[in-house]
């Protein structure tokens, strides 16, 4: 493949999938800790990469390894595990028909690694941010990638290695039909992101003591690279493909592969080395390909669009919050309601605003005179009443979801209350254990 502007373009155009074919995947990141908090790095003793070793032997699992690192398992249906900078664990499943058959997909990854820690000095962590050890003492993971992030990205924010070593969350990904159904998801989407982040806030400690705030890991990804997260301006209600790809296309990149080698590529844009190449090397698609992975907005379109703005939150509400889109988003009349929804979110100030106040205070963050509750009041119904209508054997999966929204209370809210009975590191791990 020629790498073009027009091609690419061109090929975003060629994504999709007919409406009766549409499917749901998720993405969900766990921590793993002593019951004191303390991090586990690869190379020690039933460590990270003990864990990878002991999932291999299911040889449904093809191990990925980087010279003789064992980095990620792939299965054929696209299901994979990598490793996050700091050692979290990352399943990323198959695309499902049902959210049954993606909470089955979970649960036994859940449960496989809930048995590999019986016995052993460790707890599997649901926290959006680690809540005692100090970043600084986390082991980073050895892949030549994050080699080359740990060395561009804090040159962009002050707060990019907690993103990178002590930061986990859910996603969820969803399909489109065209390019026209595809901007109105990204519409829908990008616009809940303060109220999602409230919804989902689940970190508000850091080395033991509150952070003042429900989501720092949200509050952490403001602090990380503008040129890689947020949302590219404009494109909120005004999305086209090749509006997204002149995005891409001048984003800086941080890396590249040559042979086995990453390269750093000083934030050089992909634009400048698709017209004029980079020490004589022009861009295949595979870099392409690893381009459209080094930026982290709280939407990203590729194959499909993936939803990115939550902390890492227990399994029941894992799946409620790929429930909570899969009802928005799959069923038109709730995509519109919900389109309704976040113009009158976004008559209250910037979203820059709204998103800091989510960050701050969760669901209790006043919103044009709301609280951030009572707007997730409106979004639940509408949410709940689209699952209805496209999976209606699935609507039970919302329901965790439902419950904390009528309570008004973050699963920060959970933690900070743990931690004040009794702020012991020990509690405070088993508060947040997966």
């Amino acid at each position: 493949m020629n790498i073009d502007r027009t091609t690419l373009i061109e090929k975003f155009h060629g994504y999709g999938r007919p409406r009766p074919d549409w499917l749901v995947g998720g993405e969900f990141e766990r921590a793993m800790v002593r019951p004191d908090g303390k991090p586990i790095g690869y190379f020690e003793p039933f460590g990270v990469r003990w864990i990878l070793e002991q999932m291999a032997k299911d040889e449904s699992w093809t191990p990925k390894f980087e010279g003789d690192h064992l980095i990620a398992l792939h299965k054929s249906n696209g299901a994979n595990i990598t490793l996050e900078p700091g050692g979290q664990v990352e399943l990323s499943g198959a695309p499902h028909r049902s959210l049954s058959d993606l909470a089955e997909e979970m649960m036994v990854n859940r449960n496989e690694l809930l048995k590999l820690a019986e016995g052993k000095d460790q707890v599997w962590i649901a926290a959006g941010l680690t809540p005692i050890a100090p970043i600084e003492s986390i082991p980073w993971v050895p892949k030549g990638r994050y080699e080359i992030m740990k060395q561009y990205l804090p040159q962009r924010g002050d707060l990019a290695a907690y993103m990178m070593k002590g930061t986990c969350s859910v996603q969820a990904n969803f399909d489109f039909s065209n390019e026209e159904d595809c901007a109105r998801k990204v519409r829908l989407s990008s616009g809940l992101a303060p109220l999602t982040t409230a919804l989902f806030a689940n970190s508000p400690l850091l080395e033991n003591k509150p952070t003042g705030f429900k989501s720092f890991r949200g509050h952490i990804w403001t602090r990380t690279d503008p040129d890689r997260t947020g949302f590219p301006p404009g494109l909120r209600s005004s999305y086209t493909h090749e509006r997204w790809v002149d995005y891409l296309l001048d984003a800086p990149m941080m890396f590249r592969i040559q042979g086995d080698d990453w390269i750093p590529a000083h934030g050089k844009t992909f634009r400048t080395f698709m017209n004029n190449g980079i020490d004589g090397q022009f861009p295949t698609e595979a870099d392409w390909e690893l381009h459209q992975t080094s930026v982290f907005p709280e939407v990203r379109i590729k194959r499909t669009i993936e939803i990115r703005g939550a902390d890492c939150v227990d399994h029941e509400m894992a799946l409620a919050f790929c429930a909570l889109f899969t009802g928005m988003l799959y069923c038109n009349i709730a995509l519109d309601e919900g389109i309704e929804l976040v113009r009158d979110l976004e008559k209250q100030g910037s979203h820059a605003e709204r998103f800091e106040l989510a960050c701050k205070d969760g669901l209790d963050a006043d919103v044009g005179g709301r609280t951030l509750a009572d707007w997730a009041s409106d979004l639940g119904d509408i949410a709940e009443r689209g699952l209805k209508a496209c999976l209606p054997n699935d609507v039970e999966k919302i329901a965790p979801l439902i419950e904390r929204i009528e309570a008004g209370r973050s699963p920060a809210d959970d933690i900070l209350d743990a931690w004040k009975s009794d702020p012991s590191p020990a509690n405070v791990i088993a508060a947040v254990a997966y």
